[in-house]
């Protein structure tokens, strides 16, 4: 099943797919999309587990990230008009959060969580016509995220930093959550976010960098990309350390284009002691960990197998229960 959902071939279906996987007829991968009955928690935990064996490393990065999927109809589980990467605008969508572990020998998706929005929840006669049991509390994608994190942290997954885009980074709680289970961050945010400054009242990201003095800039590369090594300007602002754990410090961390002066910026957390290196190799895994969520889920839509109108793929869960599937480890450590 695996390997016809990941082959390159026009239109998949279960007779595609038992062609490719060398079967007579598509009875068995019918039985598997409607009959056969498994727990979808733990093949996620089976998934984690399995990539944790082969690229579990202390420093490792967990990487926060959402997809949408781009839907015709309004029938599907949290789906309604909402933006999403996908498509770059607001559309017709269905958005799913998902946490990857990262590391130098690969990376891979650990954890999915659907995201229902508030005009789902508040309409009962939708939920339980797609199976979803109510009442259900409203939870925005930080606090996914945060369910996600602990479900790794609480299974013993190795990890150094955790890193996520504006959408997380803009949220307290998640930082201080963060903080509080003494896991370093680097958390992208808007140019506008308050931060509480060494001295004062708190200001924004972006008013905090204009004191950076110009001798302070140091050129880092920021991995590699399609055309080669991704230079950039880095510098680093200390932010008020109030509520911190002891022995750590806060930061605005600060990433400048060479070539259009455009500024990027992260709120960072983490011991003291930590060189701005360190928080830099800490930005570089969001892109390709990213891009691990768009190949194992598919580039159009991490399409996940939906339910049928007799009940239920995914083993007979409801309809709101089939969750992004996680993926396989993308592992980059070279072949012997």
């Amino acid at each position: 099943m695996w390997a016809g959902c990941f082959r390159t071939c026009p239109g998949k279906n279960c007779w595609t797919i038992a062609e490719h996987a060398g079967d007579p007829n598509p009875d068995g991968m019918q039985h598997l999309l409607a009959r056969a009955v498994w727990d979808h928690d733990a093949v996620r935990d089976d998934v984690r587990d399995y990539l944790v064996d082969h690229l579990g490393d202390p420093a490792a990065v967990l990487v926060v990230d959402e997809t949408g999927d781009l839907k015709k109809g309004a029938s599907t589980v949290g789906v309604q008009r909402q933006y999403t990467g996908t498509a770059g605008k607001v559309d017709n969508a269905q958005v799913a959060v998902y946490l990857a572990y990262a590391t130098t020998a690969g990376h891979g998706v650990i954890d999915r969580e659907l995201y229902l929005p508030r005009g789902w929840l508040a309409d009962t006669e939708r939920c339980h016509a797609a199976g979803v049991p109510t009442p259900r509390a409203f939870a925005t994608k930080p606090e996914l995220a945060r369910v996600m994190l602990e479900r790794a942290l609480d299974a013993g997954v190795p990890a150094g930093w955790v890193t996520a885009d504006e959408v997380y980074g803009g949220d307290p709680a998640l930082r201080g959550w963060l903080e509080g289970r003494r896991l370093p961050y680097v958390l992208a945010v808007k140019r506008t976010e308050p931060l509480p400054a060494p001295s004062g009242p708190p200001a924004p990201a972006a008013r905090l960098a204009e004191h950076i003095p110009p001798a302070c800039w140091l050129r880092i590369s920021a991995g590699r990309g399609a055309k080669g090594r991704r230079w950039y300007g880095w510098s680093r602002v200390a932010l008020a350390t109030a509520g911190a754990p002891e022995g750590w410090q806060r930061w605005l961390l600060v990433r400048r284009s060479l070539h259009t002066g455009e500024l990027a910026y992260y709120v960072c957390a983490g011991p003291a002691s930590l060189p701005l290196i360190a928080k830099v190799s800490s930005v570089r895994p969001q892109s390709s960990s990213t891009r691990s969520v768009s190949m194992q889920i598919g580039p159009k839509r991490a399409q996940r197998l939906e339910t049928s109108s007799s009940g239920a793929a995914l083993g007979r869960m409801p309809r709101w229960s089939t969750k992004p599937r996680c993926g396989s480890v993308h592992n980059s450590r070279p072949q012997r």
